[in-house]
């Protein structure tokens, strides 16, 4: 039996000449109308710093990610600079013998981070730095700030990052990373940066860093998963929250920082959407190690294409309003864009 006649829809009619599709037929038409692109200058390069030399040690829970001795983070940033990568980000993994509760490695101008800024500035001047200002590498609590007791005290760790800021722009880093979340740090680093002639030196403030399941690699990468006590949901951010990060951006624009960030990425791209639409601000997003681990896990599991996730995950941030991304992957999209 002869199936019934079926009339073809005017679907010229219907979408009133209008056909979506016909921008995506081709490849140089989709190029040409993208909204969003993502290049070189996006990325910033997180890199983690272990005592020796000549050493390089991988992370176990982050595929290809390394703990590098000074001189070997030196040639990364070389690396880093050839490729076109505008801004390092320095991360320690401190020995255990030099915890203490007090985080006293923080203030030693000769811990790791201070001797490779100084070092990768000695032989690539023209790439930034970026050098965070947290306690939680130090501690032997793993807490960002100080503790009395079993509570996080806000203003004594205040002090303690202050200083903490002072002695990382005396080894020449060009932005500051307050990512600890005590109130009022970004006004106090501000205020002692300038009147110690750093006016130039930047604040990249962790405005809306949440209380995140997402770190557990990085935790491993700078030795603190084993360290920390309790947790950090007294300072971070509840990650049921979205109206609190605007006003902690609000407060840390009008104390001083000249850019802003969420942290993690992904699962708050509906925080970093709003914060750049209010402040209109430098606005980063951090793709937290946790991204990083989950989408390379699939990939070697054969269950996504490793890179076209990794490139759509990084495009998802340019189209919430990133202004850059600070991810592992870096290295790896700079050459994949380069080759075009």
């Amino acid at each position: 039996m002869t199936a019934p006649f079926k009339p073809t829809p005017d679907i010229d009619r219907i979408t009133g000449n209008t056909r979506l599709r016909r921008n995506r037929r081709t490849d140089w038409s989709r190029r040409m109308v993208r909204e969003n692109s993502l290049s070189v200058d996006d990325l910033i390069w997180p890199l983690f710093v272990v005592d020796g030399h000549g050493k390089r040690e991988q992370v176990a829970s982050m595929p290809g990610v390394e703990r590098l001795s000074v001189d070997q983070a030196v040639g990364e940033a070389e690396r880093a600079a050839k490729l076109g990568i505008p801004l390092i980000a320095l991360f320690p993994y401190t020995d255990p013998g030099k915890r203490d509760e007090a985080g006293s490695e923080a203030l030693n101008p000769e811990n790791l981070v201070c001797s490779a800024c100084r070092a990768i500035k000695a032989h690539v001047p023209d790439i930034g730095i970026m050098i965070d200002v947290a306690l939680d590498p130090y501690t032997s609590h793993g807490h960002d700030g100080l503790m009395d007791g079993e509570r996080i005290v806000n203003d004594e760790s205040v002090a303690v990052l202050v200083q903490q800021a002072m002695i990382q722009a005396e080894a020449g880093a060009d932005i500051i990373g307050p990512s600890d979340m005590m109130d009022g740090r970004v006004g106090a680093i501000r205020e002692a940066l300038d009147h110690a002639a750093y006016a130039d030196v930047q604040i990249m403030a962790y405005t809306a860093k949440y209380a995140s399941a997402f770190y557990g690699p990085f935790r491993d990468a700078v030795g603190s998963s084993g360290t920390l006590i309790g947790d950090k949901r007294t300072y971070q951010m509840d990650p049921a929250n979205g109206d609190e990060a605007l006003r902690e951006a609000e407060r840390d624009i009008a104390e001083g920082a000249d850019m802003i960030m969420v942290k993690p990425g992904m699962p708050y791209l509906d925080i970093l959407w709003r914060l750049k639409e209010a402040f209109a601000m430098p606005t980063f997003a951090y793709q937290v190690s946790g991204e990083f681990a989950m989408i390379h896990a699939a990939a070697q599991n054969g269950w996504i294409d490793g890179d076209k996730a990794m490139l759509e995950s990084l495009t998802a941030f340019k189209r919430a309003g990133a202004d850059g991304i600070l991810t592992y992957f870096a290295p790896k999209v700079s050459e994949m864009l380069a080759s075009g």
